[in-house]
């Protein structure tokens, strides 16, 4: 055995292990902390997102304005706040529907096999073979511009990856005693699938959900900065960092902060999905 495969110290793993549990409870703090903008954001906000007030335009950020005000005089930490609903309910909607929809059909092709299963991973291959950013466009462009044409758009870009991820998973589970214990004492296939099956894929969709909600979060952003996401005066996100671009010489602070909040969420969920992995893989 070479000092390359050693297994670690006692103390080096109980340290990793601290440090993962504490990289967990800080990213699961800040995820309460964007839960309770998402659902609470009028208890948040110091004002309304929505107020003109055009003589206060492009003001810095000071006591009254602690982001600063934006073109249209509007409060843009009230705009932020109240854009979590938004850009972080959007994502989190069209990694669910991703996840469900992958779900059902991956474990459907590896539960039947055969034709049926060629046939329904070479549909995901279709879908996959297109770059994610041109079908996501496409799609939004031919629906038209908005948020929900935005969520359709690329709950439909990230489903196959879910179907075959899972379709891998359902595949080396089928082979396991327990699913064989229980078809031979007469189980239905809907029960095994339900209860011996699918709980076992729990632990790395969790994983993949937690990662791609921050995937998502960027794509939104950059198909809102492309001008196919959510329209004025809707205070998503992207589209705060789309309509300040002509500002960012003039007012530094109307693109900073929504950016700086993107940036932090979505570090955020990746450090949570990464010590989930570890976790379960430990």
């Amino acid at each position: 055995m070479t000092v390359a495969e050693l297994p670690p110290a006692p103390e080096t793993a109980s340290r990793t292990r601290g440090a993962g549990r504490g990289v967990i409870w800080w990213s699961a703090g800040t995820v309460l902390v964007l839960a309770a903008l998402v659902l609470i954001p009028g208890l948040l906000a110091p004002g309304d997102p929505y107020t003109l007030d055009i003589v206060n335009r492009f003001t810095s950020p000071h006591s009254g304005n602690l982001f600063g005000t934006d073109d249209a005089g509007r409060d843009i930490l009230s705009r932020v706040i109240h854009g979590a609903r938004y850009s972080i309910g959007s994502a989190v909607l069209i990694i669910t529907v991703a996840a469900l929809v992958g779900t059902i059909y991956g474990s459907l092709a590896a539960w039947y096999g055969g034709i049926l299963d060629r046939l329904l991973m070479r549909t995901v291959d279709v879908f996959l073979a297109f770059p994610y950013l041109v079908f996501a466009m496409a799609v939004a462009a031919s629906l038209g511009r908005g948020l929900t044409s935005t969520i359709v758009a690329l709950s439909l870009l990230w489903w196959p990856s879910y179907a075959r991820m899972i379709r891998g998973q359902v595949k080396s589970i089928l082979n396991d005693y327990h699913i064989k214990a229980a078809t031979t004492l007469g189980a239905r296939r809907g029960q095994i699938l339900r209860w011996h099956v699918i709980p076992h894929t729990y632990n790395q969709l969790l994983v993949r959900f937690t990662l791609d909600i921050g995937n998502a979060l960027v794509a939104l952003t950059g198909l809102a900065f492309l001008g196919l996401g959510a329209t004025p005066p809707l205070p998503e996100w992207g589209r705060m960092v789309a309509d300040s671009k002509q500002f960012a010489l003039t007012a530094w602070w109307y693109a900073v902060f929504p950016g700086a909040v993107i940036f932090l969420t979505v570090l955020n969920f990746v450090l949570l999905g990464e010590a989930l992995r570890k976790r379960s893989t430990s």
